[in-house]
């Protein structure tokens, strides 16, 4: 096989016989064409391609030059642009897009796929990487999230949920439609902590994703929760894992039971699958699990920056302090390092000062039995 042959290669996207009336626009297709086949043959998700082509295009039309143009000034120009307004992107957003401008950029200069031949045939230039360690952000802490994404207080859980259930009564006593929504919607934000789902993971269940458990047995079906769209990497299918209920959570059994056997045959879904329908019998999306938090964050006057995937950090934490082995927590969330899950752990201040005040109140009864023996 010849070394231009490798998908994405220039002369598998554009034909030999073929020449373009504006062939600088037309080189740039071809560039985005041939590392999207490049990374289709990695066997990357739709939507990590769609992405990284959306980067390349907003950096080329804020540049507003071909990437046989682009020198490393445009890069700090664009990154500096991005990361000053009112909503400034966040530092793994930045290093993120970075790195994959930083790929883009690799794949037009490797010569076995004979574009950078091609931009020296056609205008007389090639293209350069121009994402250097001097001009990147570098990945020097653990933790890059927003730092109002944090674990709820058990003071902020309950509002929250009872600012959902006052959610169902209002509209109840109202005679208001949209009971079966506000209740769907109080029941998903409690399973969403009781089980640490992700978003799309929580979009994604069915029916028969609620699992017996042999060893408690008095859950019945709803002993454990089967997650078939756990978060993959590196263009590796989704991840699967088992979620456990545990006793601390296990009112939540009587209330997905409730859904599932009462209110969610109100929405007439049929024989769709899906644990969490619309009222109009479809899947509810990621986006709509957002808006459902917001509206019930804003109801219980919970901060803006509190988003749904707080309640997977307040999950974790709280497992910690139920006193479980870290090892069971990883595997409860799906966290393929024991160090991520440690990042996701903000221990309360209430679970700290029991610590401590067993800690001296062991340390007093040691004294004292000191105190007592033979002088």
């Amino acid at each position: 096989m010849r070394s231009v042959d490798v998908p994405g290669a220039f002369r598998l996207v554009v034909p030999g016989n073929v020449r373009a009336l504006d062939p600088a626009p037309a080189m740039f297709e071809a560039m985005l064409r041939g590392w999207e086949q490049q990374q289709r043959s990695r066997l990357l998700s739709r939507k990590t391609i769609d992405d990284r082509l959306s980067l390349v295009r907003r950096f080329a039309l804020f540049t507003a030059t071909y990437p046989w143009e682009w020198t490393p000034e445009d890069v700090e120009a664009y990154f500096s642009h991005r990361m000053s307004g009112m909503n400034p992107l966040a530092h793994s957003t930045v290093r993120g897009q970075q790195g994959d401008l930083q790929m883009f950029c690799a794949f037009v200069t490797d010569g076995r796929y004979g574009l950078a031949s091609a931009c020296q045939e056609a205008f007389g230039q090639v293209p350069v990487q121009v994402c250097h360690d001097w001009n990147t952000a570098d990945h020097v802490a653990e933790f890059e999230g927003r730092p109002g994404r944090r674990a709820l207080t058990y003071e902020e859980l309950q509002r929250l949920f009872d600012a959902a259930d006052d959610r169902v009564e209002h509209k109840r006593k109202s005679r208001r439609k949209g009971v079966l929504a506000a209740w769907r919607d109080a029941v998903l934000l409690k399973s969403v902590y009781a089980y640490g789902t992700r978003r799309r993971e929580t979009s994604m269940l069915d029916l028969p994703d609620l699992r017996h458990n042999p060893r408690a047995k008095d859950y019945g079906r709803f002993g454990a929760l089967e997650v078939r769209f756990g978060k993959a990497s590196r263009g590796s299918p989704p991840k699967c894992r088992t979620v456990l209920t545990v006793p601390e959570v296990d009112w939540i059994v009587p209330v997905l039971q409730e859904w599932v056997d009462e209110v969610r045959p109100g929405f007439a879904p049929g024989g769709h699958p899906a644990l969490w329908v619309t009222e109009r019998c479809g899947r509810l999306g990621v986006r709509r699990l957002d808006e459902v938090f917001a509206t019930i964050r804003e109801h219980a006057r919970l901060p803006e920056e509190l988003d749904l995937h707080c309640l997977r950090h307040t999950y974790i934490t709280h497992l910690i302090e139920f006193g479980y082995p870290e090892r069971f927590v990883q595997d409860q969330v799906g966290h393929a390092y024991a160090s991520t899950t440690a990042l996701y752990t903000w221990v309360s201040d209430e679970y700290r000062n029991r610590l401590l005040e067993a800690s001296l109140r062991r340390r007093m009864e040691r004294a004292g039995a000191k105190g007592m023996g033979p002088r």
